[in-house]
This record gives structure tokens, sequence and C-alpha cells, in this order.
């Protein structure tokens, strides 16, 4: 009679029970389920640990390259995986770029004109603003002749009472009948032009004709800008 080789595994404590050996003992069969799920969650997370530990290495030694001036960044190798799937090393194709250089460029040939006009406006309010100041001087200077306030003897013969430069209406005259020397002065100083961005303006005498490009010298009767440029508006400068 042939005899049987004796099994290998160990014989269950209670034959009547039908346990199962699982990891080296003999589990009942409620428990199976349990252990083999936290057997499997024990192994992902052991897994996972050594990961990150190759990963730490890796990454450390990288650094250390990098430094010495040799090395090359800590995530070159997840850069080498396709851009729709690494998230954390996507970057700008060059339609991408294309396209906003486009806008961009757009953007910008709208807002430079506007930017333009704007300047150029800003330029106009301060030349209005600079030929109201000489010209209220002129005039206040020729209230001050014709109240006596300033005497003949300091006026050119001339002058029909106007002031002879512009320099004169921020040094001043002095006054009539004042032994102290007080002088009458009606500018603070000569408006720079913000059309030429200098202070010669084109100046008129009381003797030239109204459309007359050539100062006679006699006096100053009126001021304007040099500049040949056209307004906003459609007008000359210098007609203003």
């Amino acid at each position: 009679m042939r005899r049987s080789s004796p099994s290998p595994w160990p014989a269950p404590a209670a034959a009547a029970t039908s346990e199962v050996f699982f990891q080296g003992s003999w589990v009942p069969p409620h428990e199976l389920a349990s252990r083999a799920l936290h057997s499997t969650r024990l192994k992902a997370v052991v897994e996972e640990q050594q990961r990150a530990r190759a990963f730490s290495w890796r990454d450390a030694r990288r650094a250390r390259s990098a430094v010495s001036g040799g090395g090359v960044p800590a995530n070159s190798e997840k850069c080498g995986a396709p851009r729709a799937l690494n998230k954390a090393c996507a970057g700008y194709t060059f339609l991408e770029l294309l396209i906003v250089s486009a806008i961009i460029a757009i953007l910008a040939s709208a807002v430079m004109p506007l930017a333009k006009v704007t300047l150029q406006r800003q330029r106009e309010i301060t030349l209005r603003r600079d030929l109201r100041e000489m010209r209220t001087a002129i005039d206040n200077f020729k209230d001050a002749v014709v109240q006596g306030r300033i005497a003949t003897i300091n006026l050119k013969p001339d002058s029909e009472g106007y002031p002879k430069d512009l320099e004169t209406l921020v040094e001043g005259v002095p006054a009539a009948n004042d032994a102290t020397g007080h002088k009458l002065k009606f500018l603070r100083r000569v408006p720079v032009d913000p059309l030429t961005g200098s202070t010669e303006w084109q100046l008129r005498s009381y003797q030239d004709d109204q459309d007359s490009s050539r100062w006679g010298g006699q006096n100053v009767f009126d001021v304007r800008t040099k500049s040949e440029a056209r307004a906003l508006d459609g007008t000359y400068y210098k007609d203003w």
C-alpha cells in the first residue's frame, strides 16, 4: 500500500473549521478579507515611502550638483514627460507665445495713438495758458501807462505805451513819482513754449500787420508761438 508523504503546511488547530492559510498562519474566513485589505494598504504605504526616499535622495543629489555648477535641475526627469501629462513642468508653446504677442501688439497699437493725442492736448492747454498769461501782463503794462503809474520817460518814443520786450515785464519798470525806486513787475518769468521747448516767442509790435511773421522791434503788442504745426482742431498754433 502506497504511503502518502506528510504535508509541509501546518495542520489547522481545529479541523472542524475551514480556515485558510494566509501569510504564515491559519486565518478564519471571516477575517481573511480584513487582513488582505490591511496587507494591501500596508504594502502601498511601504512602496510610497520607498519612492519618497528615492526621490528625496535623487533631488538632494541634483541640488548638490547644481550648486557645484555641473548639475541639472532637480525636476529634469519629471520635465522629460509629455507636457500634456506633466503639469508640474508645463510651459508655453511657441503658438501660445505668438498669440500673446499678437494680442499685446494690438493693444499697444490702440493705446499709443490715444497717448499721443493726450500728450498733444496737454501741450495745447499749456500753450493757451502761457499765451493768456503773457497777453494779460502786456495789457496790465498798458493800463499802468494809461493810469500814469509808469512815467513816460521810461518808455520808448514809439512804444505806444507797450513794453519794449518780454524781459521788461519780468524785470519791471520804475513806478512814477516814487523816490524809493520801487518797480512795477507784471510777469514772474518768460514761459517756455511747450511746442518748441524754447523761451523764444514770435512777437508782434503795435505797428506790425496782424499777419506779419517778422517783428518790427518797436514794442511788444502781441505774442505767439513759432511752431508751424496744426492743432487737434485743424487750426495753426501760430494763429492762436
